[in-house]
């Protein structure tokens, strides 16, 4: 089931710079991060952009879950 949710998550150079994105739609992971962090509801996100489904919203937590398994964190710039 995981696997088939991160096939949800695409990745395009054409599409949002690249960014990881919804189904090759524009609506980058990071934007419905930012709308769930403000308190908007899965079902708030899904009436708002009606050509996303349930999933979407399970793909981007997931991939997002993913990301933070990551070992370490190395610091860039002060």
């Amino acid at each position: 089931m995981n696997h088939e949710l991160l096939k949800r998550i695409t990745h395009n150079p054409d599409i949002c710079h690249g960014k990881p994105c919804i189904r090759g739609l524009r609506y980058p992971v990071e934007f419905i991060l930012e709308l769930l962090s403000a308190g908007m509801t899965t079902e708030e996100i899904l009436s708002d952009y009606e050509d996303l489904e349930p999933e979407d919203i399970q793909a981007v937590l997931l991939f997002a879950a993913r990301l933070s398994q990551i070992k370490s964190i190395h610091k860039i710039a002060s």
